[in-house]
């Protein structure tokens, strides 16, 4: 038998055990020169909002909806999923019903075992390679978040919380939030939970898991009024550092629509400029933005498309001078004729999509800034139930939150043209990669 020296044993142990971290480590997305990098090679990707994927995965029917559906995004291109880690409070609130369950039903109240269901999905995503971005809470009210905050901090009554409030109105009391201490340190506690979390399915911490891409600091976050916007500042600089001394593996992102949702580019930038912000995301809305109204999509489309141009590249020059990676994290449009029918076509949505993508393959090409771009949204297998338009409880989650018309701005697993259109541009996208001798992982 030969003996080994205990130091040069110790020697060879060390560099084995740093040979894993090093792994390990390259297993997440990073970002290094204004790109994303994962296993050493650049990441790009087509990505889907399914945001309702943690919520059903606590069923057994669920979690076969779940399979089904990654599968199928998989199969066609799509790599990276913007879900919901959890819903705050429960019952009406701007007059509609919310998402559920909820995670924290009361405040400080938390149903771990109902984060089962997230556990089951980032596992599920993590067998088929695929990579999700995390919100961790909403600035509108579909899933409770910052409106549930501010009433259960008494800034906000319940009679107020429950019926439908005018745009103004919602701008004065969202904007409160981001001045409300106790409302933020309970949002921090959530946030803290979950980043903390052990998957009850693969053991993994969820700080630990190179499932997730990245930690989103809410959906759209935005100050809501010019008062609030040093508060707001003050709010993503602190949940940015809050996210990062909890887990120094994952990516974090505001969730911004860009400077329409932040008062100015001025805003936007200062915000995006923090140190522990990794990358920019911008959400592209031209029905919601009156970029075209209901009866002139045909008719308005090219002014559409000219306008979605513009936002883009003036965040594209942004990126560009800060040397962060660009994700266009939402963008989506109606069925032709603004139609809730599946037997509608999606002949303009597909042309804003073929749009839209190419930006992404062109910079992908170009080594340009945006590096992702997340249709909104997936409604899988899921079918609108037919009676209302809007969402009632015991309905399919769909892509398209309760407040909104069921089949508005979903993309089912129906809509062929739609994924041939995904499916080319993946594709592309591969290809230019692969070109460049770097294969996107």
């Amino acid at each position: 038998m030969k003996f080994i020296s205990t130091g040069w044993l110790a020697g060879l142990l060390f560099l084995m055990g740093s040979q894993q971290i090093i792994c390990a480590q390259e297993s997440f997305v990073r970002v290094e020169n204004g790109r994303f990098f994962k296993n050493g090679h650049p990441y790009y990707f087509i990505g889907a909002n399914y945001w309702y994927g943690g919520l059903i995965g606590i069923s057994e029917p669920g979690k076969e909806r779940i399979r089904q559906e990654l599968d199928f995004l998989k199969d066609n291109g799509v790599n990276n999923l913007r879900v919901l880690a959890a819903v705050e409070g429960s019952g009406l609130i701007n007059g509609n019903p919310r998402v559920e369950p909820a995670y924290q039903p009361e405040t400080g109240q938390f149903r771990d075992e109902l984060l089962a269901g997230l556990d089951f999905l980032l596992a599920e995503m993590g067998k088929r390679q695929l990579t999700a971005v995390v919100m961790l809470s909403n600035n509108w009210e579909w899933s409770g978040g910052f409106l549930q905050y501010l009433n259960w901090n008494g800034r906000l009554s319940d009679s107020l919380l429950h019926m439908k409030m005018e745009w103004e109105d919602m701008r004065d009391y969202i904007s409160r939030f981001y001045s409300c201490t106790p409302c933020i340190e309970q949002y921090q506690e959530q946030v803290k939970r979950i980043i903390t979390r052990i998957n009850t399915v693969t053991g993994k911490k969820y700080n630990e898991d190179p499932a997730i891409m990245s930690w989103e600091i809410a959906n759209e976050p935005r100050p809501m009024r010019p008062y609030a916007v040093n508060d707001y500042k003050k709010f993503i600089k602190q949940t940015s550092m809050l996210i990062r001394s909890l887990d120094p593996n994952h990516l974090i992102t505001t969730g911004s629509e860009g400077y329409i949702g932040s008062e100015s580019m001025s805003v936007y930038r200062s915000v995006h400029l923090e140190k522990e912000i990794d990358y920019l995301t911008i959400h592209i809305w031209p029905k919601n933005w009156a970029w075209f109204t209901d009866t002139s999509m045909a008719t308005q489309f090219n002014s559409v498309l000219l306008k979605t141009k513009k936002y883009i590249r003036k965040h594209q020059q942004l990126a560009q001078s800060l040397r962060k990676p660009l994700v266009l994290e939402e963008f989506g449009l109606p069925r032709d004729g603004h139609s809730f029918s599946l037997s509608s076509g999606t002949v303009l949505r597909d042309r804003y999509f073929e749009f839209v993508f190419s930006v992404l393959v062109r910079d992908c090409h170009h080594e340009g800034p945006v590096a992702g771009a997340v249709f909104w949204a997936f409604g899988g297998i899921g079918r609108p139930a037919g009676k209302n338009k809007m969402w009632q409880k015991g309905d399919d989650w769909l892509g398209d939150p309760p407040m909104e018309e069921q089949g508005l701005n979903t993309v089912f697993d129906q809509d062929e043209t739609t994924w041939a259109l995904i499916r080319k541009y993946a594709v592309q996208l591969t290809a230019k990669v692969r070109r460049a001798g770097k294969v996107s992982q």
